[in-house]
């Protein structure tokens, strides 16, 4: 967490959203700074619309995969849908639980209405990072992934941030931010910001990967980089495994056991 304090204004951050044991593995290998395993989860792992399906039990067994993978590395846990709003007990409670399940910390989306939770989580020694611009878990309030920190919210955003930090929050998440706004909240706080569709100017970046490993075929919002087409090539693969087995050159004698070998 200090770690990552200390790399605003002077190094940007790196922060990948990963869910299993072997994507973890390879973060640490490469040297990301952090990981995030978050809720979105439940869309590109299992399967569903939206974040708001995913629950404590999924949240807590990736997280464990995760570390597992990757044991030395900054992992932040998304506290799912309904696992802080409805007290701050609760809030408590289930962050308790993350934590044990391997996460260094957790993240939590809102800025005035979850300040007082952060105080508490902070005092209980739990690090926080917030998450603000687009907050999936209310997108049904929010009507649709649409862009935040026009001009009419851009204040708004600015004023809730600088709340959050003044909570305790480490780092916040500034998610499909206009630019403009993302660069004037990241240069109004002395913790860092990374951002994910909010431009250029955080502190660093965070992509999904599915995403950024072109995994995911299917819609790509604006803001994703490709770095690589693993549809393409898992497709191909796939493909060439069936065109085998069914004309029987695989398996090979290499591929086989006998009785004679040692």
């Amino acid at each position: 967490m200090r770690k990552l304090i200390k790399m605003k204004s002077k190094e940007p951050i790196t922060m990948v959203t990963a869910y299993d044991y072997f994507s973890a593995k390879l973060c640490e290998r490469v040297g990301i700074d952090a990981i995030l395993v978050g809720d979105s989860l439940g869309n590109v792992v299992l399967g569903y619309d939206t974040t708001l399906n995913v629950d404590m039990e999924d949240m807590s067994r990736h997280i464990s995969a995760v570390r597992r993978g990757a044991p030395n590395t900054f992992i932040i846990g998304d506290m799912p849908f309904m696992s802080y709003q409805a007290s701050d007990e609760e809030g408590i409670r289930n962050a308790g639980r993350l934590i044990r399940a391997g996460a260094n910390a957790v993240k939590l989306e809102g800025g005035k209405r979850v300040a007082p939770l952060v105080s508490k989580l902070v005092d209980a020694g739990i690090p926080v990072m917030g998450h603000i611009g687009l907050t999936p878990q209310s997108v049904n309030q929010i009507g649709g992934y649409r862009v935040q920190g026009k001009d009419e919210d851009s204040y708004k955003m600015i004023e809730e941030a600088q709340m959050i930090e003044e909570a305790g929050v480490f780092s916040i998440v500034l998610e499909l931010t206009i630019e403009e706004t993302a660069k004037a909240i990241t240069e109004s706080l002395s913790i860092p910001t990374i951002g994910i569709g909010a431009g250029r100017y955080c502190d660093g970046q965070v992509l999904v990967w599915h995403d950024l490993l072109g995994i995911n075929d299917e819609h790509v919002p604006k803001f994703v980089k490709k770095y690589a087409e693993l549809s393409v090539e898992i497709e191909h693969a796939l493909k060439h495994y069936i065109s085998d087995v069914k004309s029987r050159t695989f398996p090979e004698e290499k591929h086989s056991f006998r009785r004679k070998e040692k």
